[in-house]
């Protein structure tokens, strides 16, 4: 990024706020894995972000939200004044909230949806206001900083999710319910559970009636939405970690590391090696 300026607001090394102002475009090819959660709101600009190795393209203001975990790069962008709000999860996620607005929401953790908010002219006009009683809290370091810092962290993002829900209608169907249950079992147990009659079972449904839920919505098959999620997670680990392709293997619920290879293979139309040679040559 091309930042012509720049203030950071941080509490302990565990929530802070960045502003950014740039001016020029810019392109950064080396992708990044998060660490933090984080909120991004392009507040004026446009470009091209690359996350979990899938590329999305905005224009004018937006919010996206990213999850430790996550692999993020920026295609092209030129923008002209952006925030950045970044915690790690004992600040917000440990504590209770509703489901809409915890760490498993409607916003973090999901590498299934196109990432990007739109807030309207009165929504930004509200989160102008939040952030700036963020940036108050941040210079005043008074009594209870940490619970005044978290209360409008909170707000902001019990906010995005009423713009979410306002403007990209944020369906509860049954078909929607049952297959945001399926995603978040698929988050919780890609790792060690591979087929859909694994999943079905938990939910109470055959296989069959499970992909015919699916197909009335419009969206992947189980069996690839599945597959998806575990060679997302596998070019996690052959981009950021020295593991042998093996272990990445284990570490995936593969018994069989040349089974692995061949399901990477089919899937991406390259070997593990072929991906981790590549990526990390660019």
């Amino acid at each position: 990024m091309a930042v012509q300026e720049l203030k950071s607001y941080s509490y302990q090394n565990i929530f802070s706020l960045q502003t950014v102002q740039f001016e020029k475009a810019c392109v950064v090819n080396s992708p990044q894995r998060i660490n933090q959660y984080k909120i991004f709101w392009i507040k004026e600009g446009k470009g091209t972000y690359n996350i979990d190795f899938k590329s999305y393209s905005f224009e004018d203001g937006v919010l996206f939200f990213l999850s430790p975990g996550q692999v993020f790069s920026v295609a092209s962008e030129n923008i002209k004044e952006a925030y950045q709000l970044s915690f790690i999860r004992d600040f917000y996620c440990i504590q209770t909230h509703d489901a809409e607005v915890s760490c498993n929401g409607v916003l973090f953790n999901n590498v299934y949806e196109t990432p990007f908010v739109t807030p309207s002219t009165k929504d930004i006009k509200k989160l102008d206001f939040l952030l700036q009683n963020l940036i108050e809290e941040f210079e005043l370091e008074e009594t209870a900083q940490y619970d005044m810092l978290q209360s409008l962290l909170k707000q902001f993002i019990v906010y995005s999710v009423r713009i979410k829900k306002e403007h990209d209608v944020v369906k509860e169907d049954v078909e929607t319910k049952l297959f945001k249950d399926f995603s978040l079992l698929v988050e919780q147990n890609f790792k060690k559970l591979h087929s859909v009659t694994d999943y079905a079972n938990r939910l109470g449904l055959s296989p069959k009636s499970l992909t015919k839920h699916f197909q009335k919505i419009g969206t992947q098959t189980p069996s690839d939405f599945i597959k998806n999620r575990i060679v997302t997670e596998a070019k996690r680990h052959l981009l950021y970690t020295d593991k042998a392709i093996k272990f990445v293997a284990f570490d995936l619920g593969f018994n069989d590391p040349a089974y692995f290879s061949r399901f990477f293979t089919k899937a991406t139309g390259e070997s593990p090696k072929q991906f981790q040679k590549k990526t990390r040559n660019t």
